[in-house]
């Protein structure tokens, strides 16, 4: 990793990294060590207490955060018939089949979702090595290959984000812009938490949710006491 600026430096400070606040004073310690001119990102990353190697410790889904993410989302969809006419109605971006295939074979992403119909799943295989390195295979665990193309459509606009645990056992996600209120921002992480634990695996042993950090594009990370955001759970 590079040197970090003074600036950081500076701001990192001001951050406990062995403290863990609570759930309303991390989020302002985020926005208070934030210094960066542009709209930064609010993140958060959560540990879980499962083993991914294993299939049935496996966490992935997604979840529809109330205020969304801040981020205009380019919606691609393969569909045909009444359902290519629901995409379009719901404010898809993009809407076909084989000939979306032969623009994305030669080098077009302008965009960042992509939405199948069942029956469109053989169009799309074809092209599944270009958009699987790149999080974009539509996939029915997550709501993305569905007959539910207008409301998927929709909340993907609005703000639905997917997630899928990594092999250290975290689930990283956005939650937010900079310049969004503090609510938004927990409440943004409250969805993603309440997903989190209905998701759990039958098979975790102990703790299941070890620790949540909340950071900035910019900012030094922020732990915050996993008890505490549980509390606006119950």
């Amino acid at each position: 990793m590079g040197k970090r600026g003074k600036q950081y430096r500076n701001l990192r400070e001001k951050v406990d990294s062995l403290n863990k606040y609570m759930f309303d004073e991390g989020l302002e310690l985020v926005k208070s060590t934030s210094f960066a001119k542009f709209d930064e990102s609010i993140d958060v990353a959560v540990k879980l207490g499962v083993n991914p190697k294993y299939a049935d410790q496996m966490v992935r889904g997604s979840v529809l955060l109330p205020h969304g993410t801040g981020k205009t989302v380019r919606v691609l969809v393969f569909a045909k018939g009444d359902l290519e006419a629901e995409a379009t109605a719901a404010g898809a971006d993009y809407v076909g089949g084989a000939d979306l295939v032969d623009k994305i074979k030669d080098g077009w992403f302008e965009f960042d979702k992509v939405v199948a119909a069942p029956d469109m799943m053989g169009v799309v295989g074809k092209i599944g090595r270009l958009l699987g390195p790149r999080g974009l295979m539509p996939n029915p665990k997550v709501g993305t290959v569905t007959r539910e193309i207008g409301k998927t459509v929709g909340e993907l606009k609005k703000g639905r984000i997917e997630f899928r645990v990594e092999k250290a056992g975290i689930i990283h996600a956005p939650v937010g812009r900079k310049s969004f209120e503090n609510a938004q921002i927990k409440e943004n992480i409250l969805e993603l938490v309440s997903i989190l634990l209905k998701l759990k695996p039958a098979s975790t042993k102990g703790t299941y949710i070890k620790g949540i950090t909340v950071s900035a594009t910019m900012s030094p990370g922020v732990r915050v006491d996993v008890n505490n955001v549980l509390e606006f759970l119950r």
